[in-house]
């Protein structure tokens, strides 16, 4: 595909919800699925309709919903599983069958007892029947990362002569550094015929924290989708974040890479997912954590203050959030003091901020954060400051 744009493939409601903890309801999902189709979401895996009567039915009612994305289906390499996926999204007005098998050494010896040719032939199988029922087939070659090259090529091969429109080329463990991984996309490129007419999928895992980078390596070395989660949830250590390629691949135009997703949804999007999820995201998560745009240390709060961008390469508006956070410790300066202070009425002189500054630090010293109300007790203390008239 020479198209630039890359297709978000979120699996927050099939491989997000595998979490401990994290199930959801039909009608959780369909709230969920409805914000990542109006986000501008391209594929939407809706879940695994064989491992459960729930499950079948939280796809089936999402394929009846969404209006613009592809909506997924996840199967193994078994006719049942395939004829299953099928009647669930038998109302989606772009269905796909996702379906594939494990390529590396480590599962066809412990997990499927077979060999190499046995596994092609089954690759092949899954894909021919999931054509039967819809034009849209992905193929997984899961633990793609850990699979010998010249072999995998080979399964990419047989998958696309069958009818696969997508190659999903997953890291599973979350083995491959960044550089290996975009080689053996590069490796796909150049090596398997007719690769040029299906697209390329990543689906990398942050075992080793670095399934952002594999998958941003994955695109810049031809792959043309990222499969990802809201928050980075998903199996163990989780999956590729949306919101961190989304933004990376927007703060890099020089890549000349870009997707469809709107940005400005995207905290709103995490607090739903968090919420509804019961899942807490670390103050420090790029992009939506609660700390991604405060700052702390008088330094950074100076340079933000004069100018934003000296210390903040993303506009915090850009992906919903009203404004950087000026938070007020210990390590904060006169600066900071100032401007925290004028937004709740405070104008403070010179000789003013330096008096305030000093029972500001007598505060600080005694508590993690200085709040508004301690502001006001601040300025109580230091004579001759009143507020001023707020517009």
């Amino acid at each position: 595909m020479k198209d630039n744009k890359i297709q978000i493939f979120d699996t927050t409601l099939r491989d997000g919800e595998q979490v401990p903890g994290c199930k959801l309801d039909t009608n959780q999902k369909l709230v969920i699925a409805e914000r990542l189709d109006s986000m501008g979401v391209d594929i939407i895996e809706a879940g695994f309709p064989i491992s459960s009567p729930g499950d079948f039915n939280s796809v089936s009612e999402i394929a009846k919903i969404v209006k613009n994305a592809t909506v997924c289906g996840l199967s193994r390499a078994v006719q049942k599983d395939i004829e299953v996926a099928a009647e669930a999204l038998k109302h989606a007005v772009k269905p796909r069958i996702h379906t594939g098998i494990g390529t590396s050494d480590s599962h066809i010896k412990y997990k499927f007892n077979s060999t190499r040719e046995q596994v092609i032939e089954r690759a092949i199988a899954a894909v021919s029947h999931a054509k039967k029922y819809v034009n849209d087939v992905e193929f997984y070659a899961e633990d793609a990362g850990r699979t010998e090259n010249e072999f995998l090529a080979k399964v990419c091969e047989a998958a696309i002569k069958a009818g696969a429109t997508v190659l999903n080329i997953p890291d599973t463990t979350g083995y491959c550094l960044p550089e290996e991984y975009g080689a053996k996309i590069k490796y796909l490129k150049d090596n398997v015929k007719g690769i040029d007419d299906v697209i390329i999928s990543c689906h990398c895992h942050n075992d080793l924290g670095l399934a952002t980078a594999n998958s941003i390596s994955g695109v810049v070395n031809g792959a043309r989708q990222i499969e990802c989660t809201i928050n980075g949830i998903g199996e163990r250590a989780g999956n590729t974040a949306l919101e961190e390629v989304v933004m990376i691949l927007k703060q890099h135009p020089y890549l000349n890479l870009h997707t469809d997703i709107n940005t400005k949804l995207l905290y709103d999007t995490s607090l739903m997912v968090r919420e509804k999820m019961g899942m807490p995201v670390q103050p420090n998560k790029a992009i939506v954590g609660a700390n991604a745009f405060a700052h702390s240390s008088g330094i950074h709060q100076d340079g933000v203050i004069k100018n934003r961008e000296t210390y903040e390469i993303i506009d915090p508006e850009e992906v919903g959030v009203t404004e950087s956070a000026i938070v007020l410790t210990a390590r904060s300066g006169r600066a900071a003091l100032a401007y925290r202070a004028k937004k709740i009425g405070y104008e403070l002189t010179k000789i003013q901020l330096d008096k305030a500054y000093q029972t500001f630090l007598q505060f600080a010293d005694k508590q993690k954060e200085v709040i508004d109300e301690d502001i006001h007790l601040i300025m109580k203390k230091v004579s001759n400051i009143s507020k001023i008239a707020i517009a």
